[in-house]
């Protein structure tokens, strides 16, 4: 049986945006975030796409997704680098070090332990070493970094190929605290050099400090990592210079069409009532599939290939859409619900911006009941090495 919701995935402008950030950043290289399994969507076809034209990195926020892109590369000679990007737990440390994913180091108590697995191990462990420049989450403070770094780079069993912080307010192009943030980064990785540090992989800049921020993708920072630009979203409030174009488009059904009366009430709260009869259509999606709650009485999809408004409140299953002005509506009609129609397009940025919140959100909360599927696929072989 057929899902009522689908997500496509267009593989082929995936491939292209991450061209086109590759592009603007040179010299400086991309690694591509793909935690929580490509944010929902599907890790494998993305890697392998990504991979078949000149990834060579990527980034996971935790063991499992490690563990799952490394056996996707597994037969690969040469295959690229996977690497945890902010923390590690004690238990986690000698099978990631098995299995050969990069791994950050947030404190000394880390680096030792690191050091010790690939000691037994036999192996020498690659890591990265987190600094909080600002974040106030995760890492070495930057303050008391330099020794720390010292006393890491004297630890047998790791090659401390890469240093790395994080910015908090990067979506704000005017932020001087971004600013100063990375040239204290770009300080300490300068102090630490001094002291025979010689870091291969120097990077600060995300998805948001790519598009606003472009120092931070210059010397000495030699890396750049970026997770949501491959979709084609930005933060609203950011820059958006590097013309990347919407990856996912998702779809529905129209259910039932009925014409209601002036005064009819729709939805829980009853919070429309309609001022004149309408041609009401109620489609086959709701929040539990990622329609937020925030878009009710104000968001819009497209049935007909017209802009059509949400009225009432958003269910768990259903929508509620106006298509009086719509002619010909019935059940079974395709509705998109975010993606391209024709000339005009809803993109997760717009959802956000209703909801107050980041296109990141939107596209995570699409629900297990969505179907995923790829457009543009398995044209792509991950390139041999």
């Amino acid at each position: 049986m057929k899902r009522r919701v689908t997500v496509e995935i267009d593989l082929a402008a995936l491939v292209r945006n991450y061209r086109r950030i590759a592009a603007h950043v040179k010299p400086a290289k991309v690694l591509c975030v793909l935690k929580a399994n490509a944010y929902g969507l599907g890790v494998a076809e993305y890697a392998k796409a990504l991979a078949g034209v000149g990834c060579r990195a990527f980034g996971v926020a935790e063991a499992r997704e490690a563990l799952e892109l490394v056996r996707i590369f597994r037969r690969e000679r040469n295959p690229p680098s996977v690497q945890m990007l902010s923390s590690v737990l004690p238990d986690e440390i000698a099978p990631m070090v098995r299995a050969g994913v990069v791994l950050p180091v947030t404190d000394l108590a880390a680096a030792k332990l690191i050091s010790a697995a690939a000691s037994k191990a036999k192996r020498v462990a690659k890591v990265h070493l987190k600094i909080d420049t600002g974040m106030g989450r995760l890492g070495i403070p930057a303050a008391d970094a330099l020794p720390v770094i010292e006393e890491v780079l004297r630890l047998r069993g790791l090659d401390c190929e890469g240093i790395f912080s994080h910015c908090p307010v990067a979506y704000d192009p005017d932020d001087a605290f971004t600013s100063r943030q990375i040239g204290a980064f770009g300080n300490l990785v300068e102090s630490a050099r001094r002291k025979g540090a010689k870091f291969r992989k120097v990077h600060v800049a995300a998805s948001d400090a790519i598009n606003n921020f472009p120092e931070a993708a210059r010397p000495p920072f030699n890396w750049v990592r970026t997770g949501i630009n491959l979709h084609g979203s930005f933060d609203p409030n950011g820059r958006r210079e590097l013309k990347v174009e919407p990856v996912l488009t998702l779809k529905t059904k129209v259910a039932q069409v009925r014409e209601l009366p002036a005064g009819s009430t729709l939805g829980y709260g009853r919070t429309c009532r309609l001022k004149a009869p309408a041609v009401i259509a109620t489609v086959c999606a709701g929040y539990a599939d990622g329609l937020p709650m925030a878009l009710s009485n104000r968001g819009e999809v497209f049935v007909g290939g017209r802009r059509c408004r949400i009225v009432g409140r958003i269910s768990m299953d259903y929508t509620t859409v106006d298509v009086t002005g719509v002619p010909g509506v019935k059940a079974g009609d395709e509705v998109i619900c975010f993606g391209r129609c024709g000339d005009d397009s809803i993109s997760p940025d717009d959802w956000a911006r209703l909801k107050g919140t980041h296109a990141y959100d939107i596209i995570c909360s699409l629900g297990s009941r969505v179907e995923r599927r790829v457009k543009n696929g398995g044209k792509r072989p991950v390139k041999k090495s």
